[in-house]
């Protein structure tokens, strides 16, 4: 029996009809055999949770480098932050929460080890944005260099997740507002939490009209994206809360991001990588074989190895390059 044909049409019954549904899917790079069990969208959301792209993002920066301490986030967390307020926008509006839930688990495999700063410092020596990354790790990289032939949408929303970017459905439109979401007050909770800003340091008027604590703020701005979107063929928030999340961006720009004594290290992170791209450039043939035999650029596969690669292992990688071992112990 294929039980996929029972989830196709509970989509077809209780959908929205501005909802992507998976039996309208534009498909794979190659055709695949169907799953009797699970549509394409949720094939594609295991796909990226069982990848080791994903797994390595638990080792990886999101703002905080190297923070002493469990309770802050990373990369991995900011994901699962993301997808859990995704998938409660697109089960209000009646849009697909499979193919939200596999757009926002896969939207930050691209990035660098340390966050920005690795995406700077690789971006000065070759175009680097890690949403573009995020989408060569699932059509080139994952799988020993086979890609996993994620559906149409999913890639879609995957490379157009940044807010200079615009997803061709409206279940990436509502990943690309709950990163904005989840990043802006996750960063202020772990700013609080490392003593960079004090609550009170937060302007009244986000208080006042999003919220005084850090789960009000979430709720609010989800359910102005719910309330301004319900019904209507475009999904964002209302004009008053753009305003409010772009407010508490620039906030976090002045206070957090740039000149606070959190980011003080960044600068040697951004040293350590631009030192491992050029030793990899010298020395090809020290990267791993899969990438060597990739049709690519030099630059690229120097990239696709560094990007790959957890804050630790980069430093580990950077240790035994640069400093000596110990001989005749």
């Amino acid at each position: 029996m294929d039980y996929s044909l029972i989830t196709h049409q509970i989509e077809d019954e209780f959908l929205s009809p501005y909802a992507t549904k998976a039996r309208n899917s534009k498909g794979r790079l190659s055709p695949i055999t169907p799953c009797p069990i699970r549509t394409d969208f949720q094939r594609d959301r295991d796909r990226i949770l069982h990848c080791k792209a994903f797994r390595r993002l638990k080792h990886k920066t999101q703002v905080f480098l190297s923070p002493e301490g469990d309770h802050y986030r990373t990369r991995l967390t900011h994901t699962l932050e993301v997808s859990q307020i995704a998938r409660s926008i697109a089960r209000a509006l009646r849009m697909n929460e499979d193919l939200t839930e596999a757009i926002a688990l896969g939207h930050d495999l691209g990035h660098t080890p340390y966050g920005h700063a690795g995406e700077r410092a690789l971006n000065s020596f070759t175009h680097f944005r890690h949403n573009e990354q995020s989408l060569r790790i699932v059509d080139k990289l994952e799988y020993s260099g086979k890609g996993m032939n994620l559906c149409f949408e999913v890639r879609d929303g995957i490379l157009n997740h940044p807010s200079d970017c615009k997803s061709s459905t409206n279940e990436g439109v509502i990943v690309s507002w709950s990163d904005r979401i989840a990043y802006i007050n996750h960063d202020i909770d772990d700013a609080i939490t490392g003593k960079i800003i004090k609550r009170e340091d937060i302007p009244k008027v986000f208080l006042n009209n999003v919220g005084l604590s850090h789960g009000e703020r979430i709720n609010n701005m989800i359910l102005d994206i719910i309330n301004h979107s319900f019904g209507k063929q475009e999904i964002s928030p209302s004009e008053e809360f753009i305003e409010y999340i772009n407010g508490l961006r620039t906030f976090l720009f002045e206070n957090v991001y740039f000149k606070s004594r959190a980011k003080t290290e960044e600068s040697k992170a951004v040293d350590m990588i631009k030192y491992l791209f050029e030793y990899y450039y010298r020395n090809k043939d020290l990267l791993p074989k899969s990438l060597l035999d990739m049709d690519s650029s030099l630059e690229q596969k120097v990239c696709d190895h560094i990007a790959s690669m957890s804050d630790r292992y980069a430093v580990m990688v950077y240790q035994n390059i640069t400093i000596p071992k110990n001989w005749g112990i």
